[in-house]
């Protein structure tokens, strides 16, 4: 049987860091690359992170590609310090001196078409970070949405609820033209996991425990990267009750990863027509579901609402429970 192709776009965090184990585990899936964004931490950062996972889960085959270091538009915001100014929760001391010889010459978003015009209407992206790489992907080829499979978003919100600002989510209000853009032009079929689906499917902290205590070298790298992180930190998260809608682990970007693996871990979603909102100081970056398509757009997505939380922990446990082994 074929192997299912996917390409991960990543801003590579702790959560982005557990997705992509998540994807290296199942024998039937391929990643073709790994594209890096600024969002968690310096691009620059991302792509080092991203080499250390790869190297964790002995996949160091894998091609990592350097992508956008901004927005498309104005200035970069302030980069979130959630995992740590690294992304990676600032536990690892012995960094690779050599990490960007291991960086592909090629930019992230040329590689993206590229991988995608030579298997179209193969590859899974799914896109754990803001949306630049997409954004500038299919300026530089209209075509490009059309030629994919499908297309995974971990970001937006549904309810005007923001995690950053009042009313918008991460990885949008990063780059919310970029957002605008990929939710407008990519009519190809897409899911997003929005940040209150994330929180309202929730794992236990007893849960979290169990995960990261499992004897396996991906295992001890999640527990070690989430030490002193405290958005792993099971007391902090209670005082947050108000906001993540419970109290609960979430690992944000596994749940678009999840989705892209096993379809039926999704068991309701919503499908409409979404626009992201580009004006004002508030709404700015905030993604809005338009349930009676008062806009009048042709296309709708897939807006994830509820998860089978038990298929989906075993996921996560599957993907830390061994070491990735080489292809």
């Amino acid at each position: 049987m074929a192997k299912k192709l996917m390409i991960i776009d990543t801003d590579c965090g702790i959560d982005d860091a557990q997705a992509i184990m998540m994807a290296l585990a199942p024998p039937d899936m391929e990643v073709l690359a790994i594209t890096c964004v600024f969002g968690n931490a310096a691009v620059d950062s991302v792509c080092q992170n991203v080499l250390r996972v790869l190297s964790v889960c002995e996949r160091e085959e894998i091609p990592v590609f350097r992508g956008s270091a901004g927005p498309m538009i104005g200035a970069s915001n302030s980069l979130s310090d959630h995992f740590g100014g690294d992304g990676l929760g600032d536990v690892i001391k012995d960094k690779d001196p050599q990490w960007e010889e291991k960086i592909q010459k090629e930019h992230a978003v040329n590689a993206m078409i590229r991988l995608v015009s030579e298997h179209q209407n193969q590859v899974s992206l799914v896109a754990l970070g803001p949306l630049t790489n997409l954004a500038l992907a299919v300026r530089l080829d209209p075509h490009f949405p059309q030629k994919l499979k499908d297309l995974y978003i971990m970001g937006g919100n549904m309810e005007g609820k923001g995690n950053v600002t009042l009313c918008a989510e991460f990885n949008f209000v990063m780059d919310p033209e970029s957002a605008y853009v990929v939710l407008e032009d990519f009519l190809c079929r897409t899911y997003i996991a929005s940040w209150e689906y994330s929180c309202r499917n929730a794992l236990t902290w007893e849960f979290f425990e169990e995960l990261i205590n499992q004897d396996a070298p991906a295992a001890r790298f999640m527990k070690t990267i989430t030490s002193e992180c405290w958005a792993y930190s099971k007391e902090a998260m209670k005082n947050k009750r108000d906001v993540y809608f419970g109290p609960g682990f979430v690992s944000y970007d596994a749940y678009a990863m999840a989705a892209c693996l096993d379809g039926s871990v999704v068991t309701e979603s919503i499908e409409c027509p979404v626009r992201v909102e580009l004006q004002g100081s508030i709404a700015r970056g905030m993604m809005a579901l338009d349930r009676t398509n008062k806009l009048n757009k042709s296309h709708s997505v897939f807006v994830m609402t509820k998860c089978d939380v038990a298929k989906f922990g075993q996921l996560l446990m599957q993907s830390l429970r061994q070491p990735c082994k080489k292809k």
